[in-house]
C-alpha cells in the first residue's frame, strides 16, 4: 500500500523549518522541483511530505550588502543570466546558469536547488523498472556499486554547474536551520560521498549565496556533455585567476564532490594541472568514458590557462 503524499506551502523559513522538523518521516524541500519532481516519478525519492518554499519572500532577491553581493536562494537561473549585478560584477555567474539545461527549465530551477541538487550516476537515475531489473546499486540500498563492482564506495558524480563557477568566486552561504542562521563557505557543505553528498542537516535551508566584491578576479568556465540542454555535466570546469596572483581550479562531474586546487602565478601551471587531474575519482558512470573525461580535464585546463594568458 502506498503511503499517504503531504504537501504544505510554508510562508516563511521559520514555518518551513518547524514543518521539516515535526514531521516523522522523509520530506523534501520543494523550490522550482525540476530535479526533485524527476527523482519522484523515477521512484528515486519517497519523500511523503513536500514543504513548498518557492513563495517565500526572504529567500528573494539580488542586491549588493556592504562588500558582498548577496543572491537569494530562490533566485531563478533564468534572472541569474540578465540580472545587472550578476552580469556586471560576476560575469561568468550567468556563464554557468546559461549552461543549465533549456531555456524553459531555468525559468522555473534556483539558484539554491542547482546548489543542492542530488549526485547523478547511469546506474542509478532511472526508472524504478530499469533499476529492479539491473540490480540495485548502492545509492537505492544495493549492495554494490555498479558502476565498479565495489561494495563500499558510491561515486556518483556532483553535477552543479552554478557550485563549481561559486567555488571559484569565494561564494559563501547564509544557511538557516533550528539554531539559526549561519555563514559558511560553499565547499564545505560537499562531503565527497555519492550516497550522502552534502553535510547539511535535513532541516537547514540555504537562505542566499554570497559573493564578495573587490576580488578582482578573471574565471574561464567550460563545460562537457553531450546534449547541452539535456545531458547532466561530464565535466564542468572553472579557473579563476586573481590579481594579486591566487589561482583556484574547480571541477564538477569527476567526483562525487567538487575538486578544488588553489595555486598561485608562481607555481608549475603544469603541475597545478596535474594535481587537479590526479585528484579526480572518475567512473564509468556516465555517457563519456572515463579515460575521455580524465583526458578533458587536461584538456580544458590548458585552454583556460591560455584564456587567461597565464601559458
Amino acid at each position: 500500500m502506498t503511503s499517504p503524499k503531504t504537501y504544505i506551502k510554508a510562508a516563511s523559513v521559520t514555518q518551513a523549518i518547524s514543518c521539516a522538523t515535526g514531521h516523522t518521516g522523509n520530506f523534501r524541500y520543494l523550490a522550482g522541483g525540476t530535479d526533485v519532481m524527476v527523482n519522484k516519478f523515477q521512484g528515486n525519492d519517497e519523500a511523503s511530505l513536500l514543504i513548498d518554499i518557492s513563495e517565500i519572500s526572504d529567500l528573494k532577491g539580488i542586491a549588493i550588502n556592504d562588500s558582498f553581493v548577496r543572491i537569494g536562494a530562490l533566485t531563478s537561473l533564468e534572472e541569474l543570466i540578465v540580472h545587472p549585478l550578476v552580469t556586471r560584477y560576476f560575469p561568468v555567474m550567468a556563464e554557468a546558469a546559461k549552461s543549465v539545461a533549456s531555456p524553459i527549465i531555468r525559468k522555473t530551477a534556483t539558484l539554491g536547488g542547482n546548489l543542492l541538487c542530488e549526485n547523478r550516476c547511469s546506474f542509478y537515475n532511472q526508472s524504478e523498472w530499469w533499476r529492479d531489473a539491473a540490480g540495485h546499486c548502492l545509492k537505492c540500498d544495493g549492495p554494490i556499486c555498479l558502476a565498479t563492482g565495489g561494495n563500499k564506495n558510491c561515486f556518483s558524480k556532483f553535477v552543479s554547474d552554478t557550485a563549481v563557477a561559486l567555488i571559484g568566486l569565494n561564494a559563501s552561504i547564509e544557511v538557516a536551520d533550528n539554531d539559526g542562521v549561519v555563514v559558511i563557505p560553499l565547499e564545505i557543505i560537499y562531503t565527497g560521498d555519492g550516497i550522502n553528498p552534502r553535510r547539511l542537516s535535513k532541516t537547514a535551508i540555504i537562505n542566499a549565496i554570497l559573493l564578495p566584491l573587490g576580488e578582482d578576479c578573471r574565471t574561464i568556465y567550460k563545460k562537457l556533455r553531450k546534449r547541452e540542454t539535456l545531458d547532466f555535466t561530464s565535466l564542468t570546469s572553472a579557473v579563476s585567476f586573481h590579481n594579486d596572483g591566487r589561482i583556484r581550479i574547480v571541477l564538477g562531474g569527476v567526483h562525487a564532490q567538487p575538486v578544488i586546487v588553489d595555486g598561485s602565478v608562481t607555481d608549475d601551471l603544469p603541475y597545478l594541472i596535474s594535481r587537479a587531474v590526479s585528484t579526480t575519482r572518475i567512473v564509468d558512470n556516465d555517457t563519456y568514458s572515463r579515460t575521455y573525461r580524465k583526458e578533458m580535464v587536461g584538456v580544458f585546463l590548458n585552454r583556460s590557462f591560455k584564456e587567461l594568458q597565464l601559458i
